[in-house]
């Protein structure tokens, strides 16, 4: 029930980026469409640092600069996710309502998609006085247990 907003189609390939891009009026410069397709095959939360040196080890030859002014612009815009960590900025291919598991192993963070049952969800409206139209969990736990 996770909703969108309304008239504007969930990002769901890298071609629906590039296409948001334009829709937008933002130039798909080389540097970003290097930055789009780097996050849609990584399927990964990286940071502007890791987007960096990824990019000039697959000889793309980018600025520091320019990752960070690109990343800026595409997650200004919704195309591409921004997660707010105390060590950083980390950002992903999905821009659309989705939840998260932060693996307390590696750090990592897998995006996945949650459906609360309607019957839950109107309980909690009821007991907040809230209407609910959106929702995003963070999940928390261990890759491998008891190893």
């Amino acid at each position: 029930m996770q909703s969108e907003e309304v008239g504007i189609k969930p990002i769901q390939s890298l071609e629906d980026a590039f296409h948001r891009c334009q829709a937008q009026g933002m130039r798909l410069s080389r540097q970003r469409r290097f930055i789009l397709e780097l996050l849609w095959q990584a399927k990964e939360h990286l940071s502007a640092r890791e987007i960096y040196d990824r990019l000039n080890r697959l000889g793309k030859g980018i600025g520091h600069t320019s990752v960070y002014q690109n990343l800026e612009a595409l997650s200004s815009q919704g195309i591409i996710e921004c997660i707010e960590r105390s060590e950083g900025r980390l950002y992903g291919n999905i821009s659309d309502s989705h939840s998260h598991i932060n693996c307390l192993d590696s750090g990592q963070i897998l995006d996945v998609r949650v459906t609360i049952p309607p019957d839950l969800l109107k309980q909690i409206e009821a007991q907040t006085g809230v209407q609910i139209v959106d929702y995003r969990i963070d999940f928390y736990g261990y890759r491998h247990l008891g190893e």
